[in-house]
């Protein structure tokens, strides 16, 4: 195929793969920065068309457009996709911190894939030493994924690791792969041990980066590319059993209770925020998201939540609003304050008090996921490298004794 001809065919692969890109989950963090990327070598691919860059033929072979197409593949055949090209942060066992770029993050955060463009020679002949300088193994490579995974809990529960080949992964690295604990999906090819040409040693020489993908790879093993010895598909099906324990925060508390979460919306207030939360409220009720979530689980509240919880609804609770608050905390087991080790290591700010340390301490003691309305304390705790494992929620004040003075609507 001439230059002309391959250009016109990696464009035009381009151009499909940023159209499939941009419908993928918008929104979803980490898709700008996908598209972004499809641009970029879009952009690379016009300019040599155009003659204002001169490259080798192999070199259009070496673009990141096949780790795209792998990434672009990924999303398309897995659920609940939160995050594309993420960076997390780990330690090693020196303390030394790294951070790992994970290709997709999927099932709420559960899963972390790491898609693979290179093709099975390559990879295998890179495990076997026979690479170029620098480059990483795919079995380093996971042993990196694992060790950040067990640095960053979703629900008290490590995310599990898939590493999905898109140019097929020899047996032994797969054997390896599974061994470690790390899902394998692809192409499963058989290993044989035939005498490569001098040309795809040429080839291998032109591919130095991890996502610049070669066609081959030099050494001595061969890849027997028409023996597919097995394929393992998307998607990966996790049994996940989820986190029964919950702990309810001040502002989960106050929000049960509302009157504004029992029917009693259709107001404008004199306070702008509480006809903010009653428009919120006639949009979308928040009361049966809150039970649909604590259904069958244990319900804990530590003794600094409930306290500061009846004073408020002393002071400003209504009837209806003080009943329903009677009859949840009889549901709830009031335990101590008793915040975890980390939580003790949070330096105190503007959105980190005490009250919110023993709170979300506690539930972290408990390993309970906290239900709260306060997103200004997680973000801030999570600016400390303290992440929680938290439901949040919309907030609700109590409005109960204040609807006298309301307007109806």
């Amino acid at each position: 195929m001439s230059l002309q001809a391959t250009l016109r065919e990696r464009i035009g692969s381009a151009q499909m793969l940023l159209q499939r890109a941009e419908q993928l989950c918008p929104g979803v963090e980490g898709h700008q920065k996908l598209c972004s990327k499809l641009r970029a070598e879009l952009r690379f691919l016009q300019r040599v068309e155009a003659g204002e860059l001169q490259v080798k033929e192999s070199h259009l072979h070496s673009t990141n457009l096949t780790h795209l197409t792998a990434i672009v593949e990924s999303v398309q055949s897995l659920e609940n996709v939160v995050a594309l090209l993420h960076v997390f942060t780990y330690q090693d066992i020196a303390s030394r911190r790294h951070t790992l770029v994970v290709d997709v993050v999927a099932n709420g955060g559960l899963t972390w894939v790491k898609a693979v463009g290179r093709k099975a020679l390559a990879l295998h002949n890179i495990w076997q030493g026979r690479g170029q300088y620098g480059d990483k193994s795919i079995i380093r490579q996971a042993e990196e994924f694992l060790q950040a995974s067990r640095q960053q809990p979703v629900n008290y529960r490590h995310p599990h690791v898939v590493f999905a080949f898109y140019n097929g992964v020899s047996c032994p690295m797969a054997d390896r792969l599974r061994d470690m604990g790390v899902s394998v999906r692809g192409d499963i090819v058989a290993v044989g041990s035939v005498e490569l040409e001098e040309e795809e040693q040429e080839e291998e020489a032109e591919g130095k980066e991890e996502d610049k993908h070669s066609e081959e790879a030099s050494g001595l093993t061969q890849v027997d590319h028409g023996t597919v010895v097995a394929h393992l598909a998307f998607p990966v099906q996790l049994q996940v059993e989820e986190c029964q324990r919950v702990n309810l925060d001040i502002t989960t508390l106050i929000t049960y209770v509302s009157s504004l979460s029992h029917g009693r919306c259709h107001f404008s207030f004199r306070e702008p925020v509480l006809t903010e939360q009653a428009t919120q409220e006639r949009w979308q009720q928040v009361l049966p998201q809150l039970d649909a979530f604590m259904e069958g689980k244990q319900l804990f509240a530590c003794r600094a939540a409930v306290h500061d919880f009846q004073v408020i609804l002393d002071t400003l609770g209504g009837p209806g609003e003080k009943e329903r608050a009677q009859n949840l905390l009889a549901r709830l087991h009031v335990v101590d304050d008793q915040p975890s080790e980390r939580t003790q290591r949070l330096t105190l700010s503007a959105k980190i008090n005490h009250r919110s340390l023993m709170i979300f301490g506690t539930g972290d003691f408990l390993r309970a996921v906290t239900m709260t309305a306060n997103s200004r304390f997680v973000r801030a705790a999570a600016n400390q490298d303290v992440r929680y494992s938290v439901f949040i929620h919309q907030p609700r004040a109590l409005t109960e004794g204040k609807e006298w003075r309301a307007t109806p609507i």
